[in-house]
């Protein structure tokens, strides 16, 4: 018996599997072996869509369950971390060595 590699499947494929799952229309083991997957794997993604069917309608219709992202507060975190670079930088070309390279661009505002 030779090992099957490991298979990826399509957001689209497994709805299709876990809504014949939760149909009932056939067993578990006919299923699998109609999509080529293991039971095991449909049930998985039967569970799956149970758990997650209720987001659907909650939350005003939106299907991203990642928090809100504040990009001012990211744009000045990357301009602090900047900063610190800058000045770390300078105090070690004060001291007469460089640890680490950076990398220099046109707009470099590091100390030369």
């Amino acid at each position: 018996m030779t090992k099957r590699s490991r298979r990826t499947h399509s957001a689209a494929f497994k709805a299709k599997v876990a809504m014949a799952a939760v149909k009932g229309e056939r067993t578990l083991a006919e299923l699998a072996q109609q999509f080529d997957v293991h039971p095991n794997q449909a049930t998985e993604w039967k569970r799956q869509l149970q758990e997650r069917a209720a987001d659907v309608f909650g939350a005003g219709g939106t299907a991203s369950s990642e928090p809100q992202v504040d990009l001012k507060e990211l744009h000045a975190k990357i301009g602090q971390l900047t900063l610190e670079n800058a000045f770390s930088y300078g105090l070690f070309l004060q001291a007469g060595r460089a640890p680490f390279s950076l990398p220099r661009s046109r707009t470099s505002t590091y100390p030369t």
